[in-house]
């Protein structure tokens, strides 16, 4: 089981104080995080992608974690999107692989379609094609990763003739891939097919959701021959703002809440403590959500905590790392606690067939 913490990289405004962050103060903040989420022993750090404001995630993550890679020793550096839709594969095969090097190994990554519409007609795509898109572009990213003198024809770039992406994946092991999705069985069916890991970042939505789209996965990834069920790959987000009571976690964090871009001025913080994974509170309490995850979800292999957006300043962040850090070490104890099973598959959402064409392409 690996623990760690994403990013959403956005420059917000702190509501009790009036003051917003420069993007080079939120950019070295990110750093920071990055290098403490190492010293409390977490096992991943990741990141998103945007090209818009209010955020300073990077728009080319392999920026970020070949810097933070150079400035830590341990920990696994990943991506919380990176955008499998706008992207060319072709730069994507190349630039992780080179990550791959550079971090002799210690990196993989999240494809995603990202939560910003207007990023594919900045990139000159159509956001009606993007299932379409995610599904051909990673066909094409996985033989670029496998294969050398590609011939490769799709819908939407151009052809390739005899090409050969470089570097090579380090050691000839393509990085590992997580498909993240909130609400597409297409996309947990794609990762079931390549046998990939699926990674519902359900921080927005309810448990049953969440369980449907684990079921799906998990009994796809057994049809496609992959292995049982139950070991299927599955990562989960989580959200928490920690103190030592309740009381004071509620108190401190209740303005961040009501301003935050995503969800301030919608449902109470309590009302959404009580219908996502959202834990405001102390450590005991999010030690014994987070290990409820597991009715729902099966026993999981990664857990991802947001724990620095919506205004938070630095100081703040790092404090909450160190209680974090208190959860990961509680939640480790319970690691050899007997199987939970999965939610049961008859409760999936409606099979979505994905066949291969013989230029690779899934449809």
């Amino acid at each position: 089981m690996e623990y760690g913490i994403f990013t959403v990289g956005d420059v917000t405004t702190d509501p009790t104080t009036g003051r917003t962050p420069s993007e080079h103060e939120r950019i070295k903040a990110t750093v920071a995080i990055a290098q403490k989420a190492e010293e409390i022993g977490l096992d991943v750090f990741a990141t998103g992608e945007h090209h818009n404001p209010p955020f300073a995630a990077p728009a080319n993550p392999p920026v970020l974690l070949a810097h933070i890679a150079a400035k830590t020793e341990r920990i696994k550096l990943s991506t919380s999107t990176t955008l499998i839709t706008t992207n060319d594969p072709v730069r994507l095969a190349q630039d992780y692989a080179y990550l791959q090097h550079l971090t002799d190994g210690r990196m993989d990554l999240m494809l995603g379609r990202g939560n910003t519409g207007p990023v594919y007609p900045w990139f000159g795509k159509d956001i009606r094609e993007g299932i379409n898109l995610a599904i051909e572009n990673y066909a094409l990213l996985h033989k670029l990763w496998r294969e050398e003198n590609v011939d490769w024809q799709g819908r939407f770039r151009t052809p390739l003739q005899a090409f050969t992406s470089t570097p090579r994946p380090l050691d000839g092991t393509p990085p590992f891939v997580w498909h993240g999705s909130i609400r597409s069985p297409e996309i947990a069916e794609q990762a079931a097919y390549y046998g990939d890991g699926f990674f519902s970042n359900h921080i927005f939505w309810p448990a049953e959701h969440t369980a449907r789209m684990i079921a799906l996965y998990r009994s796809r990834f057994e049809h496609y021959g992959h292995g049982k069920a139950e070991d299927a790959i599955v990562g989960l987000g989580g959200q928490v703002y920690l103190a030592r009571n309740s009381q004071d976690a509620v108190k401190e964090f209740r303005p961040y809440f009501d301003n935050a871009p995503v969800y301030g001025h919608g449902p109470s913080l309590e009302e959404f403590t009580e219908q996502t994974p959202l834990t405001v509170g102390s450590v005991e309490q999010a030690v014994e959500k987070t290990l409820g995850f597991k009715e729902y979800a099966g026993n999981y292999n990664r857990q991802l905590f947001l724990v620095d957006h919506a205004g938070l300043p630095l100081d703040a962040v790092l404090r909450q790392l160190d209680l974090l850090g208190e959860v990961v070490a509680e939640l480790r104890k319970h690691e050899s606690a007997p199987v939970v099973d999965a939610a049961p598959v008859a409760d999936a959402a409606p099979v979505v067939e994905l066949a291969e064409t013989p230029e690779g392409s899934l449809q």
